[in-house]
């Protein structure tokens, strides 16, 4: 049985793709392998939004140029938006690659490994086994989205679910590509354009999954806020499927879904949050900045001032909702004072955690080609780190008020901080923009479990392994800027403040 080794770099949506590679060639005989070194077969499923991600898998790629030499039979791919975006020049580069697969062709991929695999076998011939599907080069993209949409919907529904899988926790695809076109990013051109699932497909994977044991799905896509599915007349919102999916599915526990885009998000769907109970309170909605001059150069459609009126409208739905955002810093001509702008907006929203990042220009967007990178690479990373203290800030303060409530936790396994445990006393930098200090001590005769909140808050506590997977009540005790401590609540006489 050959081996199969998959390593995974960037969003959730690449991590949900991965999933279902790799189910369908394990129904084809693959046998999934943590050890690179011993597989017959390795993919990197890649991710190009930011240049960090790719320069990981060049890396990679690299260190198979000599092994590829003394075993010709090995099959080397890379699938993902860096595939797409990169096209056939990445042999140029690393003409030891066998197989080129974008994102939105995933669907061909256990084809082109079998291919592939058994044309290696057969030639000590370098190149002879190339395979390539790439949106760019395929007939079907040029022809209709329904077809795309009937094609790829076969990669999703094939997805094998069992409960020896133990998957507790899972993502769920609604929605395909983007229509947004944002100046910086390369997703629309490496995963098309935007194409919608069919609700009832959405909910029957949705329950298949709860009865292999999952207890917190995740809903994906880039602008997950924009579904809309019509078919015979019927026309179903993101608000309704919502709705059906909370209602068709009564014993999910916990549902999510991420990535919202700040314009058109619904009344209908806060409702549905607000009605839901099941429905986590939690948003991740990417400001990206907070100055009108950017956001019209980023061609993100709102003004600063219509970001600011959807928070407020989030939160006199839900008061306890909890709110993430990334944003840009250094973005071409920005000035200092257009940066102090992003510095106000994570004051006033408050977000939970916000993921920034400095601009990097990506090659095919918009952006590289119409603006100068004019912002010194010193300037950029003293915005970055600024940006970042004053999310620290806000992050700190929004968890110690934590302290003292009961939480309900859904445990992922052991917390990192675990073999870190003898640096943690010491007052160490542990790294995720916090420190541990001595008045936080760790046992040593029980594990440290990390887990996380409805509101995405994550929580380190003591309990035992066995426990991964389930949903428990959680004290707070403690708070540091990124992370919640906490005691496991055993008896109905330990809640206190729950929320």
């Amino acid at each position: 049985m050959p081996k199969l080794y998959l390593e995974t770099f960037g969003c959730q949506m690449n991590v949900l793709d991965s999933e279902l590679v790799l189910s369908q060639l394990r129904g084809q005989g693959y046998e999934p392998t943590d050890d690179r070194h011993s597989a017959d077969v390795i993919i990197y499923n890649t991710c190009s939004v930011r240049e960090h991600a790719e320069q990981k898998v060049w890396s990679r790629l690299g260190e198979l140029r000599e092994r590829k030499k003394n075993e010709p039979h090995l099959v080397v791919g890379v699938i993902g938006c860096m595939a797409e975006r990169e096209g056939t020049d990445i042999f140029r580069r690393h003409p030891h690659i066998d197989i080129l697969c974008g994102p939105a062709e995933l669907d061909k991929l256990p084809a082109m490994v079998h291919n592939a695999c058994v044309t290696n076998r057969q030639s000590d011939q370098p190149r002879v086994g190339r395979q390539v599907a790439l949106m760019g080069q395929s007939v079907r993209r040029s022809s209709t989205l329904q077809v795309a949409r009937d094609e790829l919907e076969m990669l999703d529904l094939s997805r094998a679910i069992s409960p020896g899988d133990q998957m507790s926790q899972a993502y769920v695809r609604i929605t395909r590509g983007c229509n947004k076109f944002c100046t910086y990013c390369v997703v629309p051109y490496t995963r098309g354009p935007e194409v919608h699932r069919p609700p009832g497909n959405i909910i029957e994977e949705v329950r298949k999954l709860v009865d292999s044991g999952a207890k917190e799905v995740t809903l994906l896509g880039q602008t997950i806020n924009h579904y809309f599915f019509e078919q015979n007349g019927r026309r179903t919102t993101f608000a309704d499927l919502l709705y059906q999916i909370h209602e068709a599915v009564p014993d999910l526990p916990r549902l999510r879904f991420v990535t919202s885009f700040p314009r058109d998000f619904t009344d209908e769907a806060l409702q549905a949050m607000r009605d839901c109970p099941r429905i986590c309170r939690y948003l991740h909605v990417p400001a990206q900045h907070g100055n009108n001059r950017i956001l019209k150069l980023m061609n993100r459609g709102y003004t600063i001032e219509q970001y600011r009126e959807f928070i407020d409208r989030a939160r006199d739905y839900m008061p306890d909702i909890s709110i993430a955002s990334d944003f840009i810093v250094g973005f071409p001509t920005e000035t200092d004072e257009e940066f102090e702008q992003c510095c106000d907006i994570i004051r006033y929203a408050r977000f939970k955690n916000s993921f920034i990042f400095k601009y990097s220009p990506r090659p095919g967007t918009v952006a590289i080609d119409r603006f100068d990178d004019d912002v010194p690479e010193t300037v950029k990373r003293e915005r970055n780190n600024r940006l970042l203290d004053v999310q620290g800030e806000i992050c700190a303060q929004n968890n110690r008020a934590m302290i003292g409530k009961t939480v309900e936790v859904m445990v992922e396994g052991e917390s990192k901080l675990v073999s870190r445990r003898a640096k943690s006393n010491t007052g160490v930098e542990l790294g995720a923009g916090f420190q541990r200090k001595q008045s936080v001590s760790l046992s040593t005769n029980q594990t440290q479990l990390v887990g996380r909140t409805r509101g995405d808050q994550v929580v380190v506590f003591e309990g035992d392994l066995s426990l991964k997977g389930q949903l428990l009540d959680v004290v707070i005790t403690d708070a540091q800027q990124m992370t919640l401590f906490g005691k496991r609540v055993e008896s109905p006489a330990e809640l206190v403040g729950a929320s």
